[in-house]
């Protein structure tokens, strides 16, 4: 049956709000920018994909050289094209030009090795035969775990081959490729002049326009700057050095392609837990099975207490306060890193791992600050109470009270 109101009771007209509309129109349009503002970025970042080598190492330049930039500000005021100018060329001088002088000369030596092994002027099975001829007790030793040296010794030739012939392959795909290197070079040096000029307008501009709160950016940006310089001074700048002195004492030595090998040991000392010593020290026990008592003493001498300290003293001196990750995260982001970005990866490897633990410990500090039950531990935590006004007032008064009576 139909519902019947009381005399005199009417319902009441409800009209519709124009605003409740407006704020689903308005609700409508923002989401839809942030899909296009979310595709537009993505499709930019796709675009620069093929020169991410470039970007990335022209902004290790600038994090790199930025106290020079800093010093000339304060010597010669507000002049920011010439001294980004002048920090490039530095630039350009101190490193481009030496690291280029190196590849040449380690393609050169690669090529030469790569021959040699071909034609069967160096038989890298004889190696193996001198050193298991020297030290029979270390045959009888291997055979007891059931380990082959016939086997050993094929390994390691078809490694050596191997290995050989990827660098000759690598170094003649770089000159056939020289126009597409110093493309990327001229790109790099580029936008590492603008980064110099403009870096500090644009990071101010992106600590506006991100979303995360301007403490958080400014925080992971200085992360960045951090990890950057802890990386490639720490890690690489000690790696050429660790190179440097092996190719040094190899030369020295009369070992051959002896900057082929301080090349590769620099490769090495840049992956943690394993270094240099993967290449000096088979090479003294060589020396020793050959009869070179001497140069394979003096090799193990060098390699431990030259190259082997060499990290534990230049790297606080060239890292100081700079972030470092513990051994272990060290190790795993980097083989990572090199795995998935190539000799980029060094860099990106223990950069991902920084950040992923900077967002966690933001993520932690403001949950633990804004969480309830934080708050109520803390609260009821006597040792974090503080007395109040009237403790103190309280404390106070009896003070005075002893006062007069004393």
């Amino acid at each position: 049956m139909p519902l019947r109101l009381p005399p005199g009771v009417a319902l009441p007209i409800v009209e519709p709000d124009p605003m409740n509309g407006c704020v689903t129109v308005e609700k409508l349009e923002q989401r839809l920018f942030l899909v296009l503002l979310a595709g537009v970025t993505a499709l930019f970042l796709f675009l620069l994909q093929p020169f991410f080598a470039p970007i990335l190492w022209a902004c290790i330049i600038a994090v790199l050289f930025h106290p020079l930039q800093v010093r000339l500000e304060r010597a010669w005021g507000d002049r920011p094209n010439l001294i980004a100018l002048t920090v490039l060329l530095a630039c350009i001088v101190l490193v481009v030009v030496p690291v280029l002088l190196l590849l040449a000369s380690f393609a050169q030596q690669g090529i030469a090795l790569y021959r040699q092994i071909d034609t069967g002027e160096i038989q890298p099975g004889q190696y193996i035969d001198q050193v298991r001829n020297a030290f029979p007790a270390v045959q009888a030793l291997l055979e007891r775990f059931s380990i082959d040296m016939s086997s050993v010794r094929e390994n390691v030739a078809n490694a050596a081959v191997a290995t050989s012939r990827f660098v000759a392959q690598n170094a003649l795909a770089v000159g056939q490729g020289t126009f597409g290197f110093f493309l990327k070079l001229g790109l790099m040096l580029y936008v590492a002049f603008f980064l110099l000029r403009d870096g500090r307008r644009l990071i101010e501009q992106l600590v506006h326009a991100l979303p995360l709160g301007d403490e958080r950016e400014r925080m992971l940006f200085q992360k960045f700057a951090e990890v950057t310089r802890a990386t490639v001074k720490g890690n690489l700048v000690v790696a050429m050095v660790q190179g440097a002195l092996g190719g040094l004492i190899f030369w020295i030595l009369g070992i051959p392609a002896a900057l082929l090998w301080g090349v590769v040991m620099t490769v090495l000392s840049l992956i943690p837990a394993i270094g240099a010593g993967i290449i000096w020290l088979p090479a003294a026990i060589y020396l020793y099975a050959i009869g070179d008592w001497v140069s394979a003493t003096v090799l193990i001498l060098y390699g431990v207490l030259i190259i082997g300290l060499a990290d534990n003293i230049l790297r606080p001196i060239l890292v100081g306060r700079d972030t470092k990750l513990p051994d272990w995260l060290v190790l795993l982001s980097t083989l990572g890193g090199l795995t998935m970005f190539g000799l980029n990866g060094f860099v990106v490897g223990p950069l991902i791992a920084v950040l992923f633990i900077a967002f966690w410990q933001i993520f932690g500090r403001e949950f633990n600050e804004s969480h309830p039950e934080h708050q109520r531990s803390m609260s009821d935590d006597p040792s974090t109470d503080e007395p109040s006004a009237d403790d103190h007032g309280r404390d106070l008064d009896e003070t005075r009270t002893e006062d007069v009576r004393s």
